[in-house]
């Protein structure tokens, strides 16, 4: 009853349990979704699943066009002509994507590598710590010694998580951008 004495009915609606399996269902889509750590699908799925940096330095050209995801840390950049040049320590990545330093920094992926991209990304970019990178292998070498790639897109994070932002690039991914002779040879789609 109520202070006025009338009786106050109360509306109890029925609420149908929710099956366990559908919440672990649920769970799931959501954990594969956040698995990829931000990289776009469509770049998971055009990647060579375990292809490496020391099987493509081993042979750039056998693996030519082919892409690849890498993980590392950027050391140095370069400016020539309408492209920029940046060098990255390679680094190992987890199963979510996110690049980490290796048990032996000397060990078999423990090497450079370089990516060139054609137009402008992000000026924060100096300010990421570690990245992960999606990108087609040119064939080329850089000075003659460390593997080049065209970037595709590239996921970084910060010190900061202010800083941490992605970039893709804009052009259609089946195009292999010239690159300068100044990096070694050129291609040459008869080799």
């Amino acid at each position: 009853m109520s202070s006025n004495g009338s009786k106050t009915e109360c509306a109890v609606s029925r609420m149908k349990p929710v099956p366990v399996a559908t919440i672990l269902l649920s769970s799931l889509l959501t954990l594969s979704l956040w698995g990829c750590g931000g990289i776009p699908r469509k770049y998971v799925n055009m990647a060579e699943p375990g292809l490496t940096l020391t099987a493509i330095d081993s042979d750039p050209d056998r693996y030519r066009g082919r892409v690849t995801i890498l993980g590392g840390t950027i050391v140095e950049e370069e400016e020539r002509e309408d492209q920029l040049f940046i060098r990255l320590t390679n680094r190992p990545l987890d199963q979510d994507y996110r690049p980490h330093r290796p048990i032996d920094l000397q060990g078999p992926e423990g090497g450079h590598y370089w990516v060139v991209v054609k137009g402008k990304i992000p000026r924060g970019y100096h300010n990421w710590a570690r990245v992960t990178v999606v990108a087609r292998v040119t064939g080329l070498r850089r000075h003659g010694q460390e593997p080049v790639f065209a970037l595709l897109y590239v996921r970084g994070w910060g010190m900061n998580p202010a800083h941490d932002m992605a970039w893709e690039e804009t052009i259609d991914a089946n195009y292999l951008p010239s690159v300068p002779s100044s990096v070694g040879r050129e291609y040459d789609p008869s080799r």
